[in-house]
């Protein structure tokens, strides 16, 4: 059902994340879109640093498995949405970073004066960007039905789940790891910012 091609850069995107200890545990979830109707995403509870093709299992943008039995990220639906909403977005990355985590914990996240903000297409570093945080909810329907008119307003660069993980897509699997490891590089500098006298 997977493109093995595909498969194969899902799988390496888990193990870069891994490596960069962004996805801790079974956490995270990967996806790519496969068509106008389908999307290649981890299955629930593997681990990201150690996928193997068979982890990768495709759905509809309903977020149904298209093999019976096959169980997908629990999150599906919000990858889901982002294909649905943005026709551009070729894949999603999201992983549990303790800068993430622990910022989305406070609300919004502004970026001020960072020259890699300019990595999402700006012209310039003198702005304040800003990454929402949306509040937690286990009803991944009723968290979606909320996020989505968020989305269409004002379209993020990326977005947190508080106390949760940070989500970043781009136009392939390559250009969502890119902008994930901006977004992930602009946390990490905002923690330390915050923790200086």
């Amino acid at each position: 059902m997977v493109p093995q091609s595909l498969a194969g850069q899902l799988a390496e995107a888990g193990r870069r994340m891994d490596v960069r200890n962004w996805v801790p545990g079974s956490a995270g979830n990967i996806s790519a879109r496969i068509d106008a109707d389908n999307i290649a995403i981890t299955r629930s509870g593997v681990h990201k640093g150690r996928l193997i093709e068979a982890d990768i299992i495709a759905v509809d943008y309903a977020g149904k498995a298209l093999v019976e039995g096959q169980k997908p990220s629990a999150e599906t639906l919000l990858h889901c949405q982002l294909y649905r909403l943005f026709p551009p977005v070729g894949a999603v990355l999201h992983g549990h970073s303790v800068a993430a985590t622990v910022l989305s914990q406070r609300g919004p996240i502004t970026f001020s004066n960072y020259e890699l903000v300019k990595a999402f297409g700006f012209a310039t570093h003198e702005l304040d960007v800003v990454l929402p945080v949306y509040e937690n909810d286990q009803d991944m329907a009723r968290l979606a039905a909320y996020i989505e008119p968020l989305l269409l307003q004002d379209p993020p660069i990326g977005y947190v789940i508080a106390g949760h993980g940070v989500y970043a897509w781009g136009t392939s699997v390559e250009h969502a790891y890119w902008r994930l490891e901006a977004l992930e590089f602009l946390l990490q500098c905002e923690l330390e910012r915050r923790q200086l006298p």
